[in-house]
């Protein structure tokens, strides 16, 4: 059965007692195979489902009518874990290969291709790409720490799986080391790369100087009835082809080991190609939800940290963490290991083995908050100021005095003002006033698809003409900046650029891994992102619909 959502409009959706949840009719799933033909000892890819598979996927495309489609890909414990990661991603690309070219042109396309401008910087980052495989090579055949080294082989079989279906080039065994740096690789490395070109002095970096990458909003309701958790990608208009996936993985804890990894099934909001969230938003096995909002790093001594010895990108201690731990404070624990540097965050992890409707004796391991820059990480359990605040907002400047003094945080705000500050950022103040008006999920989505940046004077921009910035709000709207405004910095300026969808789970949806969902820019109090009306029109957007104004959907799996 494909996974399955039920589309509604914003109202109606919270009248009903229960969010009846139909098939994609409209839609056809397609089905696929990965199996081992018994003569030739060789994966091959059938249409359809077979129950000899290695792994199988099912796929629906919905994203003209919901703005999503929707991925599952389960392994069979039946094969070991090498090919059962090989045969995932060869089953997901086999479904999602038209999808993929069409991301791969809207977002990645001529990155250190044959016609660029900074030979060297490209040039450096192969040569730092090619480095660090060679150094987890080492560490994989050292007998180290097996649980860690086998997720992080698996992860890259997988990668080299995906690659190998789209091209048509099936084939097993395979050497993990010889993945191309400037392939399907670039999807994964996203985020990381904004540090890397950094790092490697590239001559016009992506990050614009206080761009957000996402809000996020963890909420206790009154009397503790529910905890909600919630999350916005803030992105590029460009990169808004988006698949929901569920990944069902047999794989063992290590070579040797009996026993499954124990988030062996993680549901997350995801692209083509990406065999992570990217985003980040993971509902997990171990009834853990984790999601991250970047925070990037501003100190540029810190760069000396950033190698490419001792260090797993950020991408994979991610998937590693997620895979093996068991807790929050464990999952902080791996994620710790081999600090890249790189994609540097605010990771919030809930753990609802620890939460119970109504009970407000809460002391620990609910929720942790652990925060990466370049050289160090620093987490703690903050349950109890969960508990004793009602919410945490998470909304791209690092919490920890630590992180934000050493990251640069002081000469921002010395320098720009009160919005790079943790307590006064426009978003932070919206936060605080109006996550009181959260008693129920439509509110909880009301709050993360808030912008009314015309009217709302927190929304107001310091040394801004007009006054008012579409930045400036939970779900931002760059796109409705003014292109002759004066700006203090660049985050500020029209820009293709906001909240790219909203995601929730709660108490009850976590259960069975379904969350709700909106794909596509903010549009409750503002105009609908329409592409051909916008003045971005001219940049590409292969395979995505013209008028993003899509409501809700409840997000559920066969």
């Amino acid at each position: 059965m494909a996974a399955v959502a039920n589309v509604c409009g914003f109202s109606a959706m919270f009248r009903c007692a229960v969010l009846l949840t139909a098939l994609l009719s409209h839609a056809q799933a397609e089905v696929a195979s990965v199996v081992l033909d018994r003569q030739t000892d060789k994966l091959i890819v059938k249409t359809g489902f077979d129950p000899e598979f290695v792994a199988w996927a099912n796929f629906t495309d919905d994203i003209q009518r919901s703005g999503w489609a929707y991925l599952e890909v389960t392994t069979s414990g039946r094969y070991n874990d090498s090919l059962q990661a090989y045969a995932a991603g060869a089953a997901e690309a086999s479904l999602t290969k038209q999808l993929l070219y069409m991301h791969w042109m809207n977002t990645i396309v001529g990155y250190c291709g044959p016609v660029q401008h900074d030979m060297g910087y490209c040039q450096r980052l192969k040569d730092y790409i090619i480095q660090n495989l060679k150094w987890m090579e080492t560490k994989m055949d050292s007998g180290e720490d097996p649980e860690y080294w086998h997720q992080v082989r698996l992860i890259l079989l997988q990668l080299r799986g995906l690659e190998d279906s789209y091209n048509d080039e099936i084939a097993f065994p395979v050497s993990v080391f010889s993945i191309n740096p400037f392939g399907f690789l670039l999807f994964q490395l996203g985020g990381d790369l904004e540090d890397l070109e950094s790092a490697l002095n590239k001559t016009n970096h992506r990050r614009t100087l206080g761009s957000g990458s996402c809000s996020a909003l963890i909420k206790l309701l009154p009397g503790n009835k529910d905890l909600l958790v919630s999350h916005d990608t803030w992105n590029t208009y460009q990169a808004m082809l988006r698949i929901m996936k569920k990944y069902t993985f047999a794989f063992h804890v290590s070579p040797e080991a009996d026993s499954v990894i124990p988030g062996n099934v993680q549901a997350f909001s995801s692209y083509p190609g990406s065999i992570f969230s990217g985003d980040d938003f993971y509902i997990l096995s171990t009834k853990m939800v984790a999601m991250e909002t970047t925070i990037g790093n501003s100190n540029a001594s810190l760069w000396r940290f950033v190698t490419p010895e001792n260090t797993v990108m950020e991408w994979m201690r991610n998937i590693i963490a997620n895979r093996l731990a068991k807790s929050g404070k464990e999952w902080a624990d791996i994620f710790s290991k081999f600090n890249s540097g790189t994609y540097n965050n605010q990771w919030m992890i809930i753990d609802y083995n620890f939460f119970t409707p109504g009970k407000m004796d809460i002391k620990e391991n609910l929720f942790i908050v652990l925060e990466q820059i370049p050289g160090l990480v620093v987490y703690a359990d903050k349950t109890e100021e969960l508990l004793h605040r009602g919410y945490w907002a998470s909304y791209n400047i690092p919490y920890f005095e630590q992180i934000f003094n050493l990251s640069g945080g002081v000469e921002l705000v010395q320098k720009y003002g009160d919005w790079f500050s943790y307590d006064m950022n426009p978003r932070a103040q919206i936060f605080k006033r109006n996550q009181s008006l959260v008693t129920d999920m439509e509110s909880m989505i009301r709050l993360m698809r808030y912008n009314n940046f015309q009217n709302d004077p927190l929304s107001k921009c310091e040394g801004c003409k007009p006054p008012f910035n579409g930045e400036n709000a939970i779900s931002a709207r760059s796109d409705l900046n003014p292109a002759n405004g004066t700006y203090p910095f660049g985050a500020l300026k029209q820009r293709p650029h906001g909240g790219t969808d909203m995601k929730v789970t709660s108490f009850t949806l976590y259960q069975n891994y379904e969350l709700i969902a909106i794909s596509g820019p903010t549009w409750d109090q503002v105009p609908v992102f329409q592409w051909s009306q916008s003045p971005y029109s001219d940049l590409l957007h292969m395979g995505q619909p013209d008028r993003w104004g899509f409501p809700p959907v409840r997000v559920s799996w066969g």
